[in-house]
């Protein structure tokens, strides 16, 4: 199984999953690349996950499914047209093409309703969490709290260290100008800036990237850590008093950053 970044808009990646000759495509914003995809590669669209409800995730849907008759699946707690198989957390989805099994699981906060989808029995494991966890930061609160969206990078953290991850953005060297800012002493996060730095340069993805990494360098991950919670005592002039009060400060530190 093969994964590409399809790149769409100023920043977005549709993330497309083949075989080498079927296809399935996740948060479809765009028709158009999608199908060039298709073609470039000489796929057969199989079917279309969803994260969740923005346009910049779902637009494409109704030109793919006019197109190619496949089903689409969503998260069952957002309205979304052209979603036929609403999924909840701990369903399953098992399809024929291209042959894959995942595993939804509710990761609201970004939105009300976001879910993200994990591969099951893949070496090494993966998940696209759409725009809950990105490379050294997460989503803005749109729709959700601090405390769903504590819980909800918890459940990714949770995943095996292994699991690569897909999110939807390239986002990640903004975000690590901020993880800067919100712990100044990682040697971890320094040295993965200056491969991000490369990669970009080259104009390649800095993503997936994997579990591990990112407990390592992301700031939204490490709310229990010493010189995060100093960083934001020291913007705010207030200490936390626990993990869920330094991840809302941090929020509200990067939404303005």
């Amino acid at each position: 199984m093969d994964i590409i970044p399809v790149p769409a808009f100023r920043d977005n990646y549709i993330w497309l999953v083949h075989d080498g000759r079927h296809a399935l495509v996740v948060d479809p914003g765009d028709a158009t690349p999608v199908e060039e995809a298709l073609r470039e590669h000489g796929l057969v669209l199989g079917a279309i996950l969803v994260t969740h409800h923005h346009p910049d995730h779902t637009g494409g849907i109704a030109a793919l499914v006019a197109s190619h008759r496949v089903p689409v699946y969503g998260p069952a707690r957002e309205s979304i047209a052209g979603v036929v198989h609403a999924v909840s957390d701990g369903d399953e989805i098992h399809l024929p093409a291209p042959a894959i099994a995942l595993r939804v699981l509710d990761v609201p906060g970004h939105t009300a309703g976001h879910v993200a989808y994990v591969g099951m029995d893949i070496e090494p494991g993966l998940v696209f969490c759409g725009d809950t966890l990105f490379s050294a930061g997460c989503g803005r609160l749109f729709e959700g709290t601090p405390t769903q969206l504590e819980h909800s990078l918890a459940r990714l953290a949770a995943l095996p260290p292994d699991t690569r991850v897909f999110c939807t953005h390239e986002y990640t060297l903004s975000n690590l100008a901020f993880a800067r800012a919100a712990e100044p002493e990682n040697v971890e996060r320094d040295a993965w800036a200056a491969h991000c730095e490369t990669l970009r340069a080259r104009g390649e993805p800095t993503l997936p990237s994997t579990v591990s990494r990112e407990l390592a360098i992301n700031p939204f991950l490490r709310c229990d850590q010493p010189g995060v919670i100093e960083a934001v005592a020291a913007h705010t002039g207030s200490r936390p008093q626990d993990a869920l009060e330094c991840l809302a400060a941090l929020r509200a530190w990067k939404d303005r950053f």
